[in-house]
């Protein structure tokens, strides 16, 4: 077997061609990765406003909260149905109003969509991980707002202090920023549900009802319990399984895209690979022939050609991983394809999604080098010495 040196030292002495097709392939695994690391940022970010223990209910039929609407009556009924938990003020139900506005969003031109959220009074109560970071929670009944720690700032009049329409000539002002351990809440601007019902003309109604499980094995009784009564009209869903539902689409659209043009990218990578490779077999005849005089056989040929390129394509592909890592601190906002709003992401790398990018980058290799190691494998020893 030919020493893994050798083909080391061969891609150190050509080092245009090595920096040129590694930086092709890191390119390709940065595309890669960092797609795959926006897709389980998605994933996580949308999971992360979901709890097992706790269960969405919605007019049946609506797949999410901006097309249901609930009648306040009905918030009750749920209320008092089994397996909902209570503490010292009653049930913990919640009911809240869902709503897009268009704000101009700062840096860009236009305007994109927000999500607005009508919370009542126990709405801090009902999510304990949602808190005040900065300022103050809003004064119920008054036209007042939070601004989530992921927007703040991102469109005009959602800064501390600042202040923005709900609808033209109805303005609010921002007195708190909040923070939900990284889910979509954090994407989004809070008011009080009476304010947001009134402006909107909601009025008696409620997108949906959240309701806090005694645990998560009381789902199953209750959500019989609830679509068994057909006056409601109403379906549950668990808020993990919802969300989960809700990031789906834009997740695989975002994986999906990144998987396209790391395909494209990826053809032209391997033909540099390719090229490279051959022109280190035709510049290396002399040496394959003193090679195989040695004594090493044409597989030893075939393979140490091929750990060449695999070698070569790994290098470019650790690049590639060290610059998507890099995008680890950068957010990024998009359209959320179920809320048809914006919402702002992060790139959260795994350790599978590092294996799977350098896994791709040898693949590279493999393919872009198998030809040319095949045609320095059945180099003739004789003909190589005389060239």
């Amino acid at each position: 077997m030919i020493p893994v040196r050798y083909n080391l030292r061969s891609l150190a002495v050509r080092k245009a061609t090595t920096f040129a097709t590694a930086f092709g392939i890191a390119l390709v695994v940065f595309v890669l990765a960092a797609a795959l690391m926006l897709a389980e940022g998605i994933a996580r970010t949308l999971g992360a406003s979901g709890r097992s223990d706790v269960a969405i209910v919605l007019r049946k039929g609506s797949e999410n909260e901006l097309s249901s609407g609930v009648d306040d009556p009905q918030v009750a009924l749920v209320a008092a149905m089994p397996g909902v938990a209570s503490d010292a003020n009653g049930p913990l139900v919640t009911g809240e109003v869902v709503v897009v506005t268009a704000l101009e969003k700062l840096g860009a031109v236009g305007l994109s969509n927000v999500q607005l959220r009508g919370v009542p009074a126990n709405g801090f109560a009902f999510r304990p991980t949602a808190r005040v970071v900065e300022g103050r929670a809003p004064h119920p009944g008054t036209d007042e707002a939070l601004v989530g720690v992921r927007i703040r700032g991102r469109f005009r009049g959602t800064d501390l202090g600042q202040s923005f329409d709900l609808r033209k000539g109805r303005p609010v002002t921002v007195v708190g920023v909040f923070a939900d351990e990284g889910s979509s809440y954090e994407s989004e601007l809070w008011c009080d549900l009476d304010t947001l019902r009134t402006t909107f003309g909601r009025e008696g109604s409620v997108s949906s009802i959240r309701v806090r499980l005694t645990g998560a094995s009381a789902f199953d009784a209750f959500q019989t319990t609830l679509e068994a009564d057909k006056r409601l009209g109403l379906a549950a869903s668990r808020e993990s399984v919802y969300y989960e539902k809700q990031s789906s689409g834009t997740s695989t659209f975002i994986t999906a895209l990144g998987g396209a043009v790391a395909v494209f990218f990826a053809l032209g990578a391997m033909i540099g690979a390719t090229i490279t490779m051959y022109a280190a077999v035709a510049n290396r005849t002399r040496e394959i022939g003193t090679l195989r005089a040695l004594g090493f056989s044409q597989a030893s040929i075939l393979v140490s050609f091929v750990i060449e390129s695999v070698a070569l394509a790994l290098g470019g592909g650790a690049i590639g991983v060290v610059g998507a890592l890099a995008m680890r601190g950068v957010r990024f906002s998009m359209m959320n394809f179920a809320s048809w709003s914006e919402v702002v992401f992060t790139f959260e790398p795994t350790a599978g999604i590092v294996t799977t990018a350098l896994a791709f980058a040898g693949g590279m290799g493999l393919l872009g080098g198998i030809l040319p190691a095949v045609r320095a494998a059945r180099i003739s020893p004789t003909a190589a010495m005389r060239a």
